[in-house]
């Protein structure tokens, strides 16, 4: 890319809107709601008797994302400009993304472990996406000879709160409770809802889409491929450190999943919802990476829960 595309990416504004990001967050809470319908809370005891899986998918999260993604915003070279750079490193320090439960149950993984990976990661983000920011955005910037300062991350609490209890934390406890005491109204409910699903987070893709439609038309054809390639290498790291750790196949899934979905809404309310990046130059270059990631990983992440679906009924087929 030359400088007079870097200069049409930075200059894009990409809005915020209240009343989608709103909706979003009802859906993500209904989805949860039929996520935790299948859930018994003895299987959390399980997944914490062996760890392993809990800190294999804890490193992928928290220490080899961000590293990998710096790593590989620096292989792109020219091909991205600081500001895409930073916006990719942004998107690797935030914690996994809600609807990698969703994902993890739609294909057969290890829902408990996700759910307790998500709440894991998001809670100690207050402390570890302000670190990854702060280190590698440096790091990129003092190897690839910017003059900028990076800016110091104060994650909002709220966000955080909201995430854990409102959009984790309740919708789970009303769905396990329902599992628990209404077997029959779980059952009855479980399929119906899974399908729901399917259709809200087509819903969601169309809506996180169409607010911003005409930034998206003009900067895809330069952004689809960084962002594919940075999502591949996120999907890869989870898939291939659970491998290597023969992990059992529904926690390799999990872990491939919660490593892909990263929770990109946290890093465009960082950009767009507080002041803390007031400071620096035009940064649409931040704003459009984090943007399609957040639209990307819910179409990478039904792709991916398609092909272990696929391979489960092949298994069975045998």
């Amino acid at each position: 890319m030359n400088q007079s595309v870097f200069d049409f990416l930075d200059g894009l504004e990409v809005t915020l809107n209240a009343g989608g990001m709103n909706t979003i967050n009802i859906v993500l809470a209904f989805v949860m709601f039929g996520v935790a319908l299948g859930i018994k809370p003895k299987m959390f005891v399980e997944v914490f008797r062996k760890p392993k899986s809990v800190l294999l998918g804890m490193c992928c999260q928290l220490v080899l994302l961000p590293l990998f993604t710096f790593l590989l915003a620096l292989a792109l070279g020219h091909s991205i400009n600081w500001s895409m750079a930073l916006g990719m490193i942004l998107v690797a320090s935030c914690p996994g993304g809600n609807i990698s439960n969703f994902m993890s149950s739609l294909s057969k993984a290890n829902v408990e472990l996700s759910v307790s990976l998500t709440a894991i990661s998001t809670a100690l983000c207050v402390f570890m996406t302000p670190f990854n920011f702060w280190l590698y955005g440096n790091l990129y910037l003092h190897l690839a000879s910017v003059n900028a300062d990076v800016p110091q991350l104060v994650i909002p609490l709220w966000d955080v709160f909201k995430t854990i209890f409102i959009l984790l934390g309740i919708p789970l406890t009303l769905g396990i409770l329902t599992s628990q005491y209404l077997p029959k109204v779980a059952n009855a409910l479980k399929k119906p809802l899974q399908w729901l699903s399917i259709v809200f987070f087509i819903a969601m893709v169309v809506l996180s889409f169409w607010s911003n439609r005409a930034s998206f038309v003009a900067c895809i054809k330069y952004i689809f491929l960084i962002v594919l390639v940075h999502n591949l290498l996120a999907l890869l790291t989870g898939f291939s450190v659970a491998s290597a750790f023969k992990l059992p196949t529904r926690d390799r899934r999990t872990l491939t999943i919660e490593t892909g979905i990263q929770n990109s809404g946290l890093g465009l309310v960082l950009l767009l919802g507080t002041s803390i990046f007031s400071s620096l130059p035009p940064h649409g270059g931040m704003l459009v990476i984090t943007a399609w990631w957040g639209v990307w990983h819910i179409i990478s992440g039904l792709t991916v829960s398609g092909i272990f679906l696929l391979s489960n009924r092949k298994r069975k087929s045998k």
